[in-house]
């Protein structure tokens, strides 16, 4: 049973990675594999925030999209990704989603994963447990109706984003108990600070350079980088990295377990 199981997994990990690498316009970036995440063997990952991060190879990265939808920039940000035949995950807040339902069905459609990312984007670290939990629980909400026309606070992707990468413990462990990940980041290009689309390129291939690889943080409700985003995805592939897309774990197929950083738990915290 165990080998069956294992031919199993196998059979869809082959048949998501030509999914994921197949592309009718030749040269294109691409995206070169999918990521199935596991909440109870990743629950935080990205190195700004916590000592363990996805298990990337060398010159591999990860797509994501904060603060959206916001259709004027959403939408060429969804463009510049489905002419190169990339695969990204965006972190929604809720009250734009309950605003804008169409734009996060649209990203759906085109093949992105959805996080979530509260309701408001209110900084958890600074309002009462109560409201963080409620301000957690109706952006998921908003965000699953937006999606599937059903409100509930299990969201069908488990993943999560705090506004301003800041947690509390508590609200750490709620998510974890409910079987959410939590994603900070290993680079980001800043895109909260004004700047032109081209000096934007510049600071992010630089953090790149040095990196070599890892979870991407983008916003895509900002215009300069929607200007930028075609011109980082070239850079991509002139460069030879490739583009991992993440999914949640389907049930009762999991992989065998990919070995957490050295020297840590997959549950531990960070001080």
């Amino acid at each position: 049973m165990k080998v069956l199981r294992a031919a199993l997994v196998a059979m869809m990990a082959s048949t998501m990675a030509a999914q994921a690498t197949d592309c009718p316009r030749a040269g294109t970036l691409g995206t070169s594999r999918t990521l199935a995440v596991d909440p109870t063997q990743y629950p935080r990952v990205g190195t700004k925030n916590f000592p363990q991060t996805l298990p990337l190879d060398d010159h591999e990265v990860v797509l994501t999209f904060d603060d959206g939808p916001w259709p004027p920039t959403t939408s060429k940000v969804l463009a510049a990704l489905s002419k190169e035949c990339v695969r990204a995950t965006f972190f929604l807040i809720g009250q734009p989603a309950s605003q804008y339902p169409e734009m996060v069905r649209r990203i759906a459609a085109e093949g992105h994963s959805i996080g979530h990312h509260t309701w408001l984007h209110r900084i958890v670290t600074r309002i009462k447990p109560s409201e963080a939990i409620a301000e957690i629980d109706r952006g998921i909400s908003a965000v699953e109706t937006a999606l599937h026309g059903v409100a509930t606070t299990t969201p069908g992707t488990p993943f999560f984003r705090f506004p301003g990468f800041e947690s509390t413990p508590a609200t750490l462990n709620l998510l974890q108990s409910r079987g959410i990940a939590v994603f900070s980041a290993d680079l980001w290009a800043s895109d909260w600070n004004p700047m032109t689309p081209a000096q934007q390129l510049n600071l992010l291939a630089s953090r790149l350079k040095v990196a070599r690889k890892g979870i991407i943080l983008l916003h895509d409700p900002k215009a300069q980088t929607a200007a930028m985003l075609p011109a980082f995805l070239r850079y991509l592939n002139d460069n030879h990295y490739r583009v991992v897309h993440l999914v949640p774990i389907v049930p009762d197929s999991k992989p065998d377990p990919v070995p957490p950083a050295a020297g840590l738990s997959p549950v531990e915290k960070r001080d």
